[in-house]
């Protein structure tokens, strides 16, 4: 009898990835001036190859502001959807993501603090407000699950969540403070605070694939420990399982790849929420197919959130972040009603 296959098979990634691209494809066309498909792809292949560029305007908007976005768009939600499938599989709640458990808001406050008083590092622009934010969601991590520890042993479901929308509230009313105390700044951090990739640039795509390439590797390395994790720590630490390490690392993992996104994309909720759950129903819930799948899925769902932020109210542009709440917070009320019937029944 042949064993069933654990991960993905080239057929597998290859359709995924045709997807993304095509995906991909269809945001760079699309926006407030539309682009033949054609004329697109004959631009974009000869920007990858060096050879000489006739179309010069529409050039300009491809490989100046459109490529860049959508690329940034698309490594910003293949990171927080992988987060997400993380946190889900390391704390064996359906409910867990960067902006249900409180890591965003934490993160959003690093990038706040750094973007109201200037944090930066000589050479390094972008160095401040990212660090600022990989700190503040990590320790706004610790900080969550510390209080829902101490309150409720078994860290269940409704105690993790309501630590983590009380924190996030918590963090609101210091960001509201430093906005009344940094007047001057007000626009920028609201804007920010909605979630926008407008304007990104290659530096930040580079960035977002850095963090992408670093620490997904290490939770996708990790993907027979999540396996294990799904039926218990005690079972999991039974199996040779170091716990404590694997659990430290995934929480560094998670706030670092949170908070590059959010340092460079404001806050955007729900993709680490909503792209599990969809994928979780295509592959099932192993790990080593579900994270790989998280990741185009992730890429796909925000850059079609980000197409509908662009077009849906053309010229007006709505915040990306806007968007994915809009579906999060419907996704979240049914995800949650799914887990409660279920505990009703079990």
């Amino acid at each position: 009898m042949k064993r069933k296959r654990e991960g993905f098979g080239l057929l597998e990634i290859v359709a995924l990835a045709v997807v993304t691209l095509t995906t991909m494809v269809l945001c760079v066309c699309v926006g407030s001036v539309s682009l033949p498909l054609g004329q697109t792809v004959r631009i974009l292949w000869n920007a990858l190859w060096g050879l000489p560029i006739v179309d010069g305007a529409s050039a300009a908007i491809l490989l100046t502001v459109r490529l860049p976005r959508v690329l940034c768009v698309a490594l910003s939600g293949a990171a927080l959807s992988v987060s997400g499938a993380a946190m889900q599989g390391l704390l064996r709640n359906p409910l867990a993501d960067g902006s249900t458990l409180g890591v965003s808001s934490g993160a959003s406050l690093g990038a706040v603090i750094a973007i109201a008083f200037g944090v930066t590092f000589p050479g390094l622009p972008f160095a401040g407000t990212m660090l600022m934010a990989i700190s503040f969601g990590f320790l706004s991590l610790m900080v969550i699950l510390s209080l829902a520890y101490k309150l409720d042993g078994s860290l269940s479901t409704n105690t993790i969540i309501l630590v983590g929308v009380i924190w996030s509230m918590f963090i609101s009313s210091i960001i509201s403070l430093i906005v009344t105390f940094r007047s001057d700044k007000v626009r920028s951090i609201t804007f920010w605070n909605m979630g926008s990739l407008q304007g990104s640039d290659y530096a930040n795509a580079l960035t977002l694939l850095g963090a992408l390439l670093v620490f997904g590797t290490v939770i996708g390395c990790l993907s027979r420990e999540l396996n294990a994790f799904a039926i218990g720590e005690e079972n999991a630490r039974a199996v040779g399982v170091n716990v404590r390490r694997v659990k430290l690392l995934l929480l560094v993992c998670v706030s670092a790849l949170v908070g590059v996104c959010v340092s460079i994309g404001g806050s955007i909720g729900f993709v680490g929420l909503v792209t599990p759950h969809m994928v979780r129903l295509l592959v099932g819930p192993n790990h080593k197919k579900l994270l790989l799948a998280s990741l185009f899925g992730g890429a796909i769902f925000l850059m079609l959130a980000d197409l509908v932020a662009r077009v849906l109210l053309n010229p007006v542009e709505l915040p990306i972040g806007v968007v994915t709440s809009l579906i999060g917070a419907v996704a979240f009320i049914l995800i949650f009603y799914r887990s409660r019937k279920g505990d009703a029944h079990a």
